[in-house]
């Protein structure tokens, strides 16, 4: 998830498990815990893009991490708060849990999470967007109503208590919605006889109302949207595999990687004598036909070693707002512009 709400979660964490001893300070340590893990972003800066992408929700998502690091930094919470009646126990806990939760909530997006690191599978339900204001804006309500409770710490313990119910009441929701849309593609696939090998779907941008299905078939990928709100038929838009334009390059290691990084959800398109890598997961920003421009496109390139390479093909910003705009309309079964 997006880090504003993963500080949420951990702050309600450490406040459930500390509130009473330290109040907002609790509050502190628990949103410093919930941060810790996607400190790994910070891989960027010292390696290439591909590789920062591959070690993103790793080891530091893993529950070997929440374990060891709960030691560590519960050590440094009691050190630094043993006036006031913490124990090195209390300070563990709430660093593990912090740790912990924070690689739960990640497992139910669409982004896969290692949490049995150094096992190379990743986890992931699919259920909600890595930014959803209908989790994020209950729980920042309930945390800062419990925050400003100053005198009365049951009042306080059950306004964040609600945060925390609530919150996972929606993610437990999102799995029921899941379901329900997998069930609307599986059968516009079926009345449209469509022979597929596979399936995954997901939510849209920000929203648990608009699912996306992307479907294999035996030479393209299909990209279908189900909408709760419209009761249109399922269209699916194909997208043709082009395995045949990277010719002998097809077992190149650096291929490889692309191809695990995008789950086996990808196409290869050409431009301009340029060849692209387009990871379909996160679907399409723009476009139709030749002119489509996917949320993750690769291009590959010789570099000056002489060697083949990629680069993330960059977006324009204002794609973002267009693409907001656009699933608001899908939602609603609206014409496009």
């Amino acid at each position: 998830m997006d880090s504003l709400t993963q500080i949420v979660l951990g702050g309600a964490i450490g406040n459930a498990l500390l509130g009473r001893k330290l109040k907002n300070k609790a509050v502190l340590y628990g949103a410093i815990a919930g941060t810790i893990p996607d400190l790994d972003i910070l891989a960027i800066y010292f390696t290439d893009p591909l590789s920062a992408l591959e070690f993103h929700r790793g080891i530091t998502h893993s529950i070997l991490f929440a374990i060891f690091g709960a030691f560590f930094f519960g050590y440094l919470l009691y050190w630094f708060e043993k006036k006031k009646g913490v124990t090195y126990e209390e300070g563990c806990w709430l660093f593990f849990w912090g740790l912990f939760t924070h690689s739960l909530l990640d497992v139910f997006t669409t982004w896969g999470t290692r949490v049995l690191w150094p096992l190379d599978y990743s986890f992931a339900f699919k259920s909600i967007f890595v930014i959803d204001p209908l989790y994020t804006l209950p729980f920042v309500f309930f945390l800062i109503r419990s925050m400003l409770e100053k005198t009365d710490m049951n009042r306080r313990m059950n306004l964040n208590k609600w945060g925390l119910y609530i919150s996972s009441s929606y993610l437990a929701l999102t799995l029921l919605l899941k379901a329900v849309a997998f069930y609307n593609f599986t059968g516009a696939l079926d009345q449209q006889h469509i022979a597929y090998k596979s399936m995954s779907v997901k939510p849209t941008l920000m929203n648990t109302i608009l699912w996306s299905a992307i479907v294999e078939t035996k030479d393209a990928f299909l990209i279908g949207e189900y909408s709760f709100f419209n009761p249109e038929p399922v269209l699916f838009q194909a997208y043709p595999k082009n395995r045949e334009v990277i010719g002998s390059l097809e077992k190149h290691y650096l291929i490889n990687r692309l191809i695990k990084l995008s789950e086996g959800c990808y196409t290869f398109s050409e431009k301009h004598n340029e060849i692209y890598f387009n990871d379909l997961r996160f679907g399409v920003l723009k476009g139709q036909g030749d002119e489509v421009q996917f949320a993750f496109s690769y291009k590959f390139y010789i570099d000056e070693k002489g060697e083949l390479n990629v680069k993330e093909v960059k977006k324009d910003k204002r794609d973002g707002l267009k693409l907001l705009k656009s699933i608001g309309r899908k939602i609603f079964g609206l014409k496009e512009d």
